[in-house]
């Protein structure tokens, strides 16, 4: 009888035959071929990851690829860039009594050894100011003006207007200047509605003292003037937009509301020539709004200056054509003021120091608005606000 016999396999054996198996793998070398082919593998991921890196840095189109690759992309970028809203930043600014100080700039004004240099330093220089810093808000024109802001300050807010350019220089009644200066009234009245009494101030106005006090109790609108007659409630002075105090009340917001309204009736006006036409109507009686027009001795400038440097508040740049001859006119001003106070105590009040400025400034400059003309070669450099 033929017995079969099964022969089982060794685990032994098959164990030497994959590990010798496993040896001739290792040993044997690779094909050039496929060096060369992981090789240019490589090279063609590495060039793929900078070419990606580099739209996403410089590419306006990134945040559509990033979009498209993570789709939850958008929802998370506008967490991360999206700007505070008026009333956070005037929340953060505003003192126990809801009241913020503002200033307007445009890319012009805001540049480096421009009039916003010279803003900060009279708040760093004046008597007391210095803290008042903390509750001043910059409305931005531009985007220029906004980056700016935020290099130097934590209360910035941008107003950019959709289709219009404030970035330039806007030159004393040109149609920029106009929108720019009735776009500014506009924005006040929103404040109002928010609740917030504000001062309002031009860049260019020099803070050497803390005004607050000199205010008037009862004012709904407290104003700065070119030229002051007197008394406060004598509807003859002639103000200046550029330096005032508002209440935040329905009288006030009424007010702003046909301020602005009325630069339909009254159209190629700057807002105050309008305010000029509207103190006296009788709508302004009627919505009861008290008027204060703020004495010069506390709140000059170079049209009527302060003559008392022991009294005075603020000085503003006014009365003044080009930025050339506002930032001369300044500086001298700034000089002013700290030759003023190194004097010894006794000799600030019986030197009769004065300033000595304006100089490059006068009213006469302002007359060159006249001929210039926005659709005409490019004016002299300089703005007016």
């Amino acid at each position: 009888m033929n017995t079969t016999r099964h022969r089982v396999p060794s685990s032994h054996n098959d164990n030497h035959s994959s590990v010798a198996a496993v040896a001739s793998a290792v040993d044997k070398p690779p094909s050039s071929g496929t060096i060369r082919r992981a090789i240019v593998f490589l090279l063609l991921i590495s060039f793929s990851c900078f070419v990606f890196y580099r739209s996403v840095r410089s590419s306006s189109s990134s945040s559509s690829i990033l979009s498209r690759i993570f789709p939850s992309f958008d929802s998370f970028q506008s967490l991360e860039i999206e700007e505070p809203s008026l009333e956070d930043v005037l929340r953060r600014a505003a003192t126990k009594d809801n009241t913020v100080i503002l200033t307007t700039l445009n890319e012009a004004w805001a540049a480096p050894g421009s009039v916003l240099d010279l803003f900060f330093e009279s708040f760093g220089i004046g008597e007391g100011t210095s803290k008042l810093l903390e509750h001043l808000v910059i409305i931005a024109l531009d985007a220029k003006a906004y980056s700016r802001c935020r290099e130097l300050h934590k209360h910035c807010f941008s107003l950019e207007t959709v289709g219009v350019d404030f970035s330039g220089e806007a030159y004393f009644m040109t149609r920029s200047y106009l929108k720019m200066m009735w776009r500014r009234i506009d924005f006040l009245r929103s404040v109002l509605e928010l609740g917030y009494s504000f001062v309002f101030t031009d860049a260019d106005v020099m803070w050497f003292r803390n005004p607050f006090s000199r205010f008037y109790k009862y004012g709904d609108f407290q104003i700065a003037c070119d030229h002051y007659l007197g008394r406060s409630n004598d509807l003859e002075n002639r103000p200046n937009g550029g330096f005032s105090y508002v209440r935040s009340n329905n009288r006030t917001i009424l007010f702003y509301k046909y301020w602005y309204g009325s630069r339909i009736k009254y159209a190629g006006y700057h807002d105050q020539d309008v305010l000029n036409f509207i103190k006296k109507d009788p709508y302004i009686t009627h919505i009861g709004l008290r008027i204060r027009f703020l004495n010069t001795a506390y709140f000059g400038g170079l049209c009527e200056p302060s003559k008392d440097l022991n009294l005075v508040c603020t000085m503003h740049a006014n009365c003044c054509f080009g930025m050339d001859s506002k930032l001369h006119d300044l500086r001298i001003m700034l000089q002013d003021w700290r030759d003023f106070m190194s004097l010894p105590f006794r000799l600030k009040h019986s030197s009769g120091f004065t300033w000595k400025v304006p100089q490059n400034c006068s009213l006469d400059s302002l007359r060159r608005y006249d001929w210039i003309d926005e659709e005409e070669s490019e004016p002299p450099r300089g703005t007016e606000q």
